[in-house]
């Protein structure tokens, strides 16, 4: 197991410890890393995402508010 050392403010840590009192603070800490993680490689694959769909629009055809209109028309009967 690594040992790694944070440097946080007092009132964090004073907080911290007093939420936690009587618990394993490493594995609270190791659960948190964990949701840090996973949050962003969520927000990374958000971006990612967003870039292809924002590039795959230069390809889109285009449509026109009376293309658009009669299409709605037609979908309505």
């Amino acid at each position: 197991m690594s040992t790694v050392n944070f440097s946080v403010p007092e009132d964090v840590k004073q907080v911290f410890n007093e939420t936690f009192q009587g618990k394993n603070k490493s594995a609270i800490i190791t659960d948190l890393m964990l949701e840090a993680v996973e949050r962003a490689r969520s927000k990374q694959r958000s971006q990612a995402a967003y870039l292809r769909i924002v590039e795959r629009r230069q390809y889109a055809p285009t449509v026109t508010q009376v293309q658009l209109h009669a299409a709605r028309e037609e979908g309505r009967a």
